[in-house]
């Protein structure tokens, strides 16, 4: 538990770090860095980081029982997977309607895919583990309302393209974790028996 643990403080750390760091002139450590060795650096802390959350959080099996949902909730979460990369996917296209709809679409599919966790496991290490990037999206979004950041402007130009892409991509990609990379991860099916 103390490697999971430690991971979350240094990978959340770091993005809580990026999110209230100052931005006034002459303040600003990013622009006082330069862009590359600031991300190179923030990139470095965040892999440490989630190394060890990954490696933490298998580490702490078999974890206490917090809580035992329902089976109905795996279902739940599985259904809720598939908005999540959809949003996860419009986040890195051009802003279609989706992605100005959602303002920020890869905190709302960090902020849905931890819930859709939180809601079908009550182990205490993915209690720690999904929590945490559940409390990190709503502290993010927050932080960036507070700044004055909307995401894309309400001139930006829609492109179909950008919401055909994300719904096509993020549906691929929730089949190959639904069909492929959720038994190799877990052994198991991603539907309980």
């Amino acid at each position: 538990m103390t490697y999971l643990i430690l991971g979350i403080i240094i990978f959340f750390g770091a993005h809580l770090f990026s999110a209230f760091r100052s931005r006034a002139p002459g303040k600003d450590l990013k622009a006082k860095l330069g862009y590359g060795p600031y991300m190179g650096l923030y990139s470095l802390v965040s892999a440490v980081g989630l190394g060890l959350m990954i490696w933490g959080f298998d580490a702490a099996r078999p974890a206490p029982i917090l809580y035992t949902p329902p089976t109905g909730l795996a279902h739940l979460n599985l259904a809720l997977m598939l908005p999540a990369m959809i949003l996860l996917a419009a986040a890195y296209l051009p802003t279609g309607r989706i992605k100005k709809a959602a303002k920020h679409p890869m905190l709302a599919a960090v902020k849905i895919w931890a819930l859709g966790h939180l809601l079908a496991n009550g182990e205490l290490n993915s209690v720690l583990l999904f929590g945490s990037f559940l409390a990190y999206g709503v502290i993010d979004r927050i932080a960036l309302k507070k700044r004055g950041d909307i995401g894309p402007g309400p001139d930006a130009p829609v492109s179909a393209v950008g919401d055909i892409g994300a719904v096509v991509i993020g549906a691929g990609v929730y089949a190959a974790i639904l069909l492929w990379l959720h038994p190799i991860l877990f052994g198991m099916p991603a539907l309980p028996q």
